[in-house]
C-alpha cells in the first residue's frame, strides 16, 4: 500500500477534527438555558479528540507494520450503502434506536462476523450505551419513535 494513499485520508480526518474542537472552543460563555453543568459541546469534543487519538494510532501502526495492497470487495461497500438507505428509512419512520440496531447487526453480517450471539449483543449494547449516555448524563431527550415512545410515557 503507498504511503500517500494511506496517509492523506489520515490528514484530513485529523486537519476536520482540529477544524470542530477550534469551532467549538470559540464561543466564550455558555448559553443562559444550559447553565453551569456539562456542555453540550463537551461530547463532540471528546470524540473529535478520540478521533484524533485513534488517527496518530493509525499512523504508529502503518510505520510499524505497513499493510499489504488488497483489492477492496464490491459487495459489502454496496451493500454498506444500501443499509445507510435502510437506516435512513427505519430512523425516520419507525424509531432512531431500531435502525441504529438492525443496520449494526446487518452490516456485521455483511463485513463477514458469522457469530450471531456477537452480532445480537453489539447491536443491543451499542443503542443502549448510545441512549443511556444522552438521555441520563448529557439530559439530551430523542425524536419521538415506537421505543422512545414508550421510554418516556
Amino acid at each position: 500500500m503507498r504511503l500517500k494513499y494511506f496517509i492523506l485520508p489520515i490528514a484530513i480526518i485529523i486537519l476536520s477534527s482540529v477544524i470542530i474542537v477550534i469551532a467549538l472552543n470559540l464561543e466564550e460563555a455558555a448559553p443562559i438555558i444550559v447553565g453551569d453543568g456539562l456542555q453540550p459541546r463537551v461530547f463532540p469534543i471528546f470524540l473529535m479528540t478520540l478521533n484524533i487519538f485513534l488517527a496518530l494510532i493509525m499512523i504508529w501502526q502503518f510505520f510499524k507494520s505497513p499493510p499489504k495492497s488488497s483489492i477492496a470487495e464490491r459487495f459489502p461497500t454496496i451493500g454498506s450503502i444500501l443499509l445507510f438507505g435502510l437506516f435512513y428509512i427505519l430512523a425516520s419512520y419507525i424509531d432512531l434506536f431500531i435502525g441504529i440496531a438492525t443496520v449494526i447487526f446487518l452490516m456485521s453480517r455483511l463485513w463477514g462476523n458469522k457469530r450471531i450471539l456477537s452480532n445480537l449483543a453489539l447491536a443491543v449494547i451499542t443503542p443502549l450505551t448510545i441512549f443511556l449516555l444522552f438521555d441520563l448524563v448529557l439530559k439530551i431527550r430523542f425524536p419521538r419513535g415506537l421505543l422512545t415512545d414508550w421510554y418516556y410515557g
